[in-house]
């Protein structure tokens, strides 16, 4: 068995090597504030607060994503490996789900207001479906690092071999061409 996630820290706070001076200005982020009186996008979009942008939060076991979902976009089939995802959905709807390890799909339809859970691990996605309405979330995790897999970018937008691709999706080379030509940045 293997397990992941954030160790426990023997101080109040860890402060980075470079870092000499703490006070306020380390303990907060200022990095929402583009999400006040923007324009929405037009493409599915997360901004991150993990310890990567917000040293503050390592050794903390937090952090935090705002997720915006213009219509008919989607939060692709992904896997955090050291944390839970608490989604809360401010705004919109959206189609959820995850699956388990047995292979068993749990969904649900999600309106502004509600709350749901992807265990630790899991495959799991977003998708808004509104073809009028644009959705709004909050994802909250429990590390300061969760990770994000990206199933069709580990897939198709690395090295892994095309026949052996073809071979695991039981499909031939040139669909696996075209997948990887699907992924590829323009």
């Amino acid at each position: 068995m293997a397990l992941a996630g954030d160790p426990d820290i023997l101080t109040d706070f860890i402060v980075p090597p470079n870092q000499n001076m703490v006070d306020g200005n380390f303990f907060t982020y200022t990095g929402m504030r583009v999400l006040i009186n923007q324009d929405f996008p037009t493409n599915f979009t997360i901004l991150k607060a993990t310890m990567a942008e917000f040293p503050a939060l390592n050794g903390q076991s937090v952090s935090y994503a705002v997720l915006e979902y213009p219509t008919g976009t989607v939060n692709p089939p992904h896997t955090h490996p050291r944390s839970a995802e608490l989604l809360f959905l401010i705004a919109g709807t959206l189609e959820v789900g995850f699956v388990d390890t047995t292979n068993k799909l749990f969904t649900q339809s999600l309106q502004a207001g509600d709350m749901f859970i992807f265990p630790k691990g899991l495959v799991h996605y977003q998708y808004n479906a509104d073809p009028k309405n644009a959705a709004i979330a909050i994802s909250s995790f429990g590390s300061a690092n969760a990770g994000t897999v990206s199933l069709p970018k580990t897939l198709f937008a690395t090295d892994i071999d095309d026949n052996v691709l073809a071979i695991s999706f039981k499909t031939d080379v040139a669909t696996i061409q075209a997948l990887k030509a699907g992924l590829a940045s323009k």
